[in-house]
């Protein structure tokens, strides 16, 4: 046996969690401790965060099932465990990410004929370095999806890929369809927390929250932003109030609804903000 002591651990506990389970289905797909990922490895936090988001997916579509659902950067699952209840027998969800691996995981895991996974051969500078530098559509019909879902997606893309994928949200999106991503939004509330996270001189003490500090223009850009702790700016992406503008006009949505992250030092119902688009 090669596993170490706490993914044993986590697998005894995930299959006699099981037996426990009445009221709440879908989190019955939650992934063995190794599959894990997307910066949450904890079996309460993924169920968590799947709660908060199956909160907010209700919250966005009109029709609670049958719904057509595409989750940009998939990686193991997580938003395609909070989407379950909401594509139901009559609907589809499409899961497309950079990483093979994550693709390969998902279409063994998600056994349901209505879940699709999707391989983007693309390169991202922090997860597929190694794949084509050309931006690609994604294999989606026009006007083809009622909801387009993105949790840490646009964290991890600059001012090109950003504006370029935003505009695909459009495409692919019907009229009057929902678009739910998260970002870390440099607004006035980031601004304020800075000034509470800093002493009487201005200067940053080295805590943990200190790591979200927006400082490190991404490549040329004004208003795409990264950390003095990123290897590369696509580790952790900032944008501006201005970049968000400059988003929104390009893609042709309009923002529907903001839900301030709890990363500003201030309350918030997930760690990053949370946009939610509309064409």
């Amino acid at each position: 046996m090669n596993k170490t002591p706490f993914p044993l651990i986590d697998e005894i506990f995930r299959d006699t969690d099981k037996g426990h389970i009445k009221r709440t289905r879908n989190i019955r797909l939650i992934p063995s401790f190794e599959n894990r990922r997307g910066g949450k490895m904890s079996y309460a936090e993924w169920a968590h965060v799947i709660g908060i988001f199956q909160t907010i997916i209700y919250q966005a579509l009109e029709n609670k099932t049958g719904n057509k659902i595409l989750d940009i950067g998939c990686g193991t699952g997580l938003l395609g465990i909070s989407s379950e209840p909401f594509v139901g027998e009559g609907g589809t969800y499409t899961g497309i990410d950079v990483m093979q691996e994550d693709i390969n995981f998902c279409k063994s895991h998600f056994k349901m004929s209505n879940y699709d996974f999707i391989h983007l051969d693309v390169a991202n500078a922090t997860y597929a370095n190694d794949q084509s530098s050309l931006l690609k559509p994604w294999p989606i019909a026009n006007e083809s999806r009622d909801l387009v879902v993105a949790l840490s997606v646009w964290t991890h893309m600059n001012e090109v890929d950003a504006t370029f994928y935003l505009k695909e949200i459009h495409r692919v999106l019907k009229k009057g369809g929902k678009a739910i991503v998260t970002f870390f939004f440099l607004n006035d509330d980031y601004e304020e927390s800075l000034v509470k996270r800093s002493d009487a001189h201005g200067r940053f003490h080295s805590t943990p929250q200190n790591e979200w500090i927006f400082d490190v223009n991404a490549y040329d850009s004004k208003n795409w932003m990264t950390t003095k702790q990123a290897k590369v700016p696509e580790d952790v992406i900032g944008v501006t109030p201005e970049g968000m503008e400059i988003l929104i006009k390009n893609s042709g949505l309009k923002l529907n609804q903001y839900y301030p992250g709890n990363w500003k030092e201030e309350p918030g119902i997930f760690f990053q903000d949370i946009l939610i688009f509309e064409k």
